[in-house]
């Protein structure tokens, strides 16, 4: 495998441990560039003998993943163009990290938030910094839903109730309470989580290769009609992105300096956080 031409991407392989870093400032911004090329990285580490576990990660201690681009939601049409029984193109990407027969984990720092937190979700894994990570899914904030599978994967980890909660709250999730919630597997200081992370990897892609590849196809029988789910969470998306309250609100979030480092980081004090995180 080459793993050419990656911008927004750097990638490592060692010991059957692909790790993939996130490097795309100033806010890892989920943009159509992010979109392909995790999309494109998925396809290869998929179909590499040699990678038995994918590590995502991010090089910006702040931000894992800010959110997905609000500027390309604005330009989605009012129904998606999806072939009948596939999935779109964002789901295909985000749920190749659930369904590839390698053991994927995502190791989170900083925001992520939106479609990161989808992206994430995702992962059959998740470890969060105790100190920086934070998670949310704020879209109905401004006027839609999450449309990258969240709708679908927090009921399966977290229950009916506590997914509506993170859904309808749009509130940010530090990381202890995550991993109360079940929307991480552990909270960990971050100067514990790499080499946590790296143990893990590394003894995951010690076992033989059919039998992660197996393992994880059985615990994938749990997820039935999760593909069905998307296909209507995406026909939701497209809908509530194409009301005119969204359109307003999207208007006026990115003309109050949205998708803007400092105004994202700004964005740790909005709404209930304190709520969120003291549960």
């Amino acid at each position: 495998m080459a793993y050419e031409s990656y911008e927004c991407l750097r990638l490592r392989r060692e010991a059957g441990v692909a790790t993939v870093t996130i490097d795309h400032p100033p806010i890892n911004l989920l943009d159509l560039p992010m979109i392909g090329e995790l999309s494109r990285v998925g396809e290869e580490l998929a179909a590499d003998d040699d990678v038995r576990v994918v590590v995502l990660q991010s090089a910006d201690p702040e931000f894992f993943i800010a959110h997905a681009d609000v500027r390309l939601i604005q330009t989605l049409p009012e129904t998606p163009d999806t072939a009948p029984g596939q999935i779109g193109a964002f789901h295909a990407m985000v749920d190749r990290f659930r369904t590839m027969p390698k053991a994927t984990i995502a190791k989170i720092a900083g925001r992520c938030r939106g479609g990161g937190s989808e992206l994430v979700l995702s992962c059959d894994m998740r470890f969060a910094a105790l100190e920086t990570a934070i998670l949310a899914q704020p879209e109905v904030s401004v006027g839609i839903i999450p449309g990258g599978s969240g709708t679908q994967r927090l009921p399966r980890l977290v229950g009916r109730g506590r997914a509506l909660e993170i859904v309808l709250g749009g509130l940010d999730y530090r990381a202890d309470l995550a991993e109360r919630y079940g929307y991480v597997n552990r909270a960990l200081p971050a100067a514990l989580l790499d080499d946590f992370v790296s143990a893990l990897a590394l003894r995951i892609a010690s076992h033989p290769a059919q039998a992660i590849a197996l393992a994880k196809k059985a615990i994938l029988l749990a997820d039935t009609g999760v593909e069905d789910g998307m296909r209507q969470e995406e026909r939701l998306f497209y809908e509530t992105a194409c009301s005119e309250p969204a359109k307003n609100l999207m208007a006026a979030y990115l003309a109050a300096g949205g998708q803007q480092r400092d105004t994202e980081i700004l964005l740790d004090g909005m709404g209930l956080l304190e709520t969120g995180g003291d549960g």
